[in-house]
């Protein structure tokens, strides 16, 4: 068997079906389109213009194939396994998925998620404040205290679906380890670039597993967009 990566999906017909229901739900209309490679699998993921001087490759994982993130949550599973993790915790909304899937595939019965909004019974809830690429403005990373014990001195690996500026994954690092977590690997389906690393540190950069890396995009002076690898 080819180890080279393979589109995902029944058909060609079946992935232009689900690409074109996922735009639909845009804000905007892509303005573009790429397709990358996680780990065996490619996709086609649409380009988002998120500011006039920027564009990114939407993985939207709570909209794409089942399939495709329950074989990619396996495979950074097994990126993940020699870490010995004993608890899974990912971020709202996209990294839900992506949590789950590798809990699973860990043999574990289930994960813990960090929220971005506010919830009644979110009311003392530990915070980290975090922005982010998809999100306009200023956010709050929050964890439930009702949480702490089963965090608390646990090996503990943190996953998403993008790794992007390295913000929210700082964040949720720094949320972690306030709830006394034992941080031993950061994962994630794809990175963006380079720049992530700045924001992480050299030495929390070290814990990350990600199974693709993508470029952002820029504007090439021509109405098109072109690839920036060095964000």
């Amino acid at each position: 068997m080819s180890d080279a990566p393979r589109p995902f999906g029944e058909s060609v017909g079946a992935q232009v079906e689900a690409r074109t229901q996922l735009e639909a739900r845009l804000p905007q209309p892509p303005v573009g389109h790429y397709v990358a490679t996680v780990g065996k699998h490619r996709i086609g993921l649409p380009l988002v213009q998120v500011r006039p001087d920027l564009a990114i490759a939407l993985l939207e994982t709570t909209s794409v194939d089942l399939d495709f993130v329950e074989a990619c949550g396996a495979e950074l599973a097994d990126a993940l396994r020699r870490l010995n993790a004993e608890v899974v915790v990912s971020a709202a909304t996209l990294g839900i998925p992506v949590g789950a899937a590798v809990a699973k595939a860990l043999g574990l019965h289930r994960q813990y998620v960090l929220m971005k909004t506010e919830k009644a019974h979110l009311a003392d809830a530990l915070v980290e404040p975090l922005t982010s690429t998809t999100t306009q403005g200023r956010q709050m990373l929050r964890l439930d205290r009702r949480w702490l014990p089963h965090l608390a001195g646990k090996r503990t690996v943190f996953v998403d679906d993008v790794i992007s500026t390295g913000g929210s994954s700082a964040a949720g690092l720094r949320l972690l380890r306030a709830a006394g977590a034992h941080v031993v690997g950061l994962g994630a389906f794809l990175v963006e670039g380079d720049g992530w690393k700045g924001a992480l540190g050299a030495e929390d950069a070290e814990l990350v597993h990600a199974l693709g890396r993508v470029p952002v995009f820029r504007p090439n002076g021509r109405g098109g967009w072109q690839e920036d690898w060095a964000c």
